[in-house]
């Protein structure tokens, strides 16, 4: 008698096909396989799982660091003496980088969850390679240029660091959906230990986290002090050229309360106000003064100075990215600017009485100013007529003797000391880089009465962060935006945070134990009711309740296949016990 062998029905399966295909370029079912991963695809899964987390850090530090991006043009600018928008390849090359690089981890996820052995094809192998030892070149390289910048994260963090904190615990709870399949699957009892404690160590960790999350706007609203003071670091420079009248007149309209600019001494004693050391980037002496575009503004006398364009460049470099905003008529006033002296700057902040802070360059040792720049300055401020108290001054050398021509103005120091230190010194003010004081130090200074202005605070989180913190002034080159902001970005009472993170911990443990109780029910279930043998495929069909009988009769088919390669019983036994016709391969009616 001839025996009729059961055809093997094929699903189509093109989610998974996908999935390994992308992955490891395994399009083909045979080309698929179940066993355990190698231990060299382990190690490119951890290669793979390190490159995601550095740049993660490395994509959240560019982002935070949106604050400082002139800041950074400007390092790009001293050291290549051509001014260009050094962030935009660095943002597009780390985007595109983490978008890659994510979407892989997305996969090798999708791998474990599905069973599927983890083979990472050789191309994504180098693009991972190349996208590691990019980020970590980048790394370095802003480490050696631009390691001040690093301060931004820990900054940051005391915006970000409460809602990050429920985004990561959201995703760590996700993946227990994993984690308790491969529980489920894995007859290994070391593995399972493993598994399990590797993640609760994690999960747990992140319960407890908010423990030493610190935020300034974690607060009493009732002790929230005023709206600090915002000062337009060299006017607005989002919106008008650098150092210009018309800069300045802009920072006005967004309502600041002072002006902070940078002022060089001219080779005829007239202080000037220009942040360069030369003259190429902010005006068009390349075109004027072709053989002398490159030697130090300070060897200019104001004559010459006076027939420089200062708003050209603007509109053609557009450093910003804000041209395309301005109507015809800032454009026109942007076209017709001049370098600007102290003493006009002086005359506007004394006419809308508005306080201006300045950086004073002192010139080269062969400028014929160099023994005479503060004598210099200090008649320029006496020329305008601006009261002193509007004045505040920042140079350290011959502070006594300033102090005792003019005593009248407001001392200020560039320079960290303590306030014992300034006080001593007869000093009232500190400027300071927003990242040289700490939440401490800032209420420290309060506490004082020492007034500390912090520089350059461009975006919302950072102003809110400071005036949570006590801060009484900020210098900003978008006062523009910070002029929207009249309320700190969130500010949460103590109760109402802690409410909120044992809330999420409370859901998040929950929602773990549901999954695992889920995941482990029908093998709990099957091994308490003394199953002979564990079978993923038997309880998937035990555990179909609504499938189609064409979908029924294919799971029943690889469980017979199954059982009768672990020698349960023959072919036509099973076949007879799980209501299938081994003859006509017709499902027996019931």
């Amino acid at each position: 008698m001839v025996k009729h062998q059961p055809l093997q029905v094929y699903e189509r399966q093109l989610c998974l096909s996908c999935i390994t295909g992308i992955y490891g370029c395994r399009w083909k079912r045979y080309q698929r396989s179940h066993d355990d991963t190698t231990k060299w695809e382990l190690l490119w899964s951890l290669i793979l799982l390190f490159t995601f987390s550095l740049l993660l850090v490395w994509f959240y530090f560019w982002w935070e660091a949106h604050n400082d991006y002139n800041e950074f043009n400007w390092f790009l600018y001293n050291r290549s003496g051509e001014w260009s928008d050094g962030t935009v390849p660095i943002l597009a090359t780390t985007a595109a980088g983490f978008t890659y690089i994510a979407f892989l981890m997305v996969l090798a996820l999708c791998h474990i969850a599905l069973g599927q052995q983890l083979n990472l094809h050789w191309l994504h192998k180098i693009g991972v390679t190349t996208a590691l030892l990019t980020t970590i070149i980048g790394v370095i390289s802003v480490n050696q240029t631009w390691g001040q910048e690093w301060d931004v994260i820990p900054i940051s963090l005391q915006a970000t660091g409460p809602f990050l904190h429920i985004g990561a615990l959201a995703a760590v709870t996700a993946l227990s959906w994993i984690v308790a399949g491969q529980v489920a699957r894995s007859e290994k009892t070391m593995f399972q230990v493993v598994v399990m404690l590797l993640y609760l160590t994690v999960l747990l960790g992140l319960y407890v986290v908010p423990l030493y999350i610190t935020s300034p706007c974690i607060m009493d609203p009732n002790s929230l002090k005023q709206r600090p003071d915002v000062i337009g670091h060299q006017g607005a420079p989002m919106l008008a050229p650098e150092n210009t009248l018309w800069s300045f007149q802009r920072a006005l309209q967004m309502n600041v309360t002072g002006f902070e600019a940078d002022v060089t001494i001219s080779v005829d004693g007239v202080p000037f106000l220009m942040h360069d050391h030369t003259l190429q980037r902010t005006t068009d002496v390349q075109k004027v003064f072709p053989d002398r575009a490159t030697i130090d503004a300070s060897y200019f006398n104001w004559t010459d100075l006076q027939h420089l364009n200062a708003g050209q460049w603007f509109l053609k470099g557009d450093p910003f990215w804000t041209v395309h905003m301005l109507s015809p008529h800032e454009k026109d006033r942007i076209t017709n600017q001049s370098v600007c002296s102290l003493e006009q700057l002086l005359k506007l902040a004394s006419y809308h009485n508005t306080t201006v802070v300045f950086r004073l360059r002192r010139p080269p040792q062969e400028h014929p100013c160099h023994y005479s720049w503060i004598n210099d300055t200090l008649q320029a401020v006496q020329q305008s007529g601006i009261p002193q108290s509007l004045v505040m001054w920042t140079p350290n050398e011959d502070r006594a003797m300033v102090k005792q021509l003019d005593p009248g103005l407001i001392q200020t120091s560039l320079e960290k000391l303590s306030p014992q230190s300034l006080d001593q010194s007869g000093i009232s003010r500190l400027l300071l880089r927003y990242n040289q004081a700490s939440t401490q130090e800032i209420r420290d200074f309060s506490q004082s009465n020492i007034n500390l202005t912090l520089y350059t605070v461009n975006e919302p989180w950072l102003y809110s962060v400071l005036w949570c913190s006590g801060v009484s002034a900020v210098s900003s080159e978008a006062p523009q935006i910070l002029n929207k902001v009249p309320y700190p970005v969130w500010l949460m009472r103590p109760d109402e945070y802690c409410l909120m993170w044992v809330s999420a911990d409370i859901i998040s443990f929950a929602v773990v134990i549901g999954i695992f109780f889920f995941q482990n029910y029908h093998m709990i279930r099957y091994r308490m009711s003394g199953m002979r043998s564990y079978n993923p495929e038997q309880i998937m069909l035990s555990a179909a309740v609504r499938r189609s009988s064409r979908d029924l009769n294919v799971m029943k088919e690889k469980l017979i296949f199954s059982e009768v390669g672990n020698g349960v019983g023959s072919a036509e036994e099973l076949y007879a016990d799980n209501g299938y016709d081994y003859y006509t391969n017709q499902g027996i009616s019931q």
